[in-house]
């Protein structure tokens, strides 16, 4: 069976984390786990599935979001610790 990867985006602006989702689960095999409004306009999304996917998918979130909006962070865990999802669910 193949690394599971957790790849996270955070945005400036709600839209531009909806386009840049969309993006992503359409340019590669992941699920989304869940979002995020962190506060002050912040938003943040969590995908899930494995690492080569995830890695592609949080790049071409992060092109999005650089085409039309403010980029906070973009980060791709590989093999997370399983209790991590506890914090992001």
């Amino acid at each position: 069976m193949a690394q599971q990867a957790i790849g996270m985006l955070e945005t400036k602006g709600l839209v531009v984390l909806v386009a840049a989702t969309d993006a992503m689960l359409k340019a590669a095999n992941v699920k989304l786990m869940s979002w995020k409004k962190v506060g002050s306009g912040y938003c943040s999304a969590y995908i899930t599935g494995e690492v080569a996917a995830v890695k592609a998918a949080v790049d071409v979130g992060a092109s999005a979001v650089r085409e039309s909006g403010e980029l906070v962070a973009a980060e791709v865990l590989p093999r997370p610790h399983d209790d991590l999802t506890v914090v992001i669910s």
